[in-house]
């Protein structure tokens, strides 16, 4: 490898704070501060999402609704018969 040119890796702490949960993680963030954590000082990041947070994640998004366009036009051509180039 060349030296000098490869950005410094570290451990760095993430804190979502949506849930409040911290994250110890290996990276090459550029931050000023840093915090103490379980006995050592670690470079600190806030975040608004993380996987912890992020609804795709947590199993709580939204489901599409009964009443959507969508389902109104399945429901209005239902009786249809479906050609034969489409089963």
């Amino acid at each position: 490898m060349k030296p000098d040119i490869h950005p410094y890796y570290r451990p760095v702490l993430f804190h979502d704070t949506t849930s409040g949960e911290y994250f110890r993680v290996g990276s090459t963030i550029r931050t000023e501060r840093t915090i103490d954590y379980q006995g050592e000082t670690l470079p600190y990041v806030t975040l608004d999402v993380s996987s912890k947070s992020h609804s795709f994640y947590t199993g709580k998004q939204k489901t599409v609704a009964k009443d959507s366009r969508a389902a109104r036009f399945a429901q209005r051509y239902k009786h249809l018969p479906v050609s034969p180039a489409e089963e």
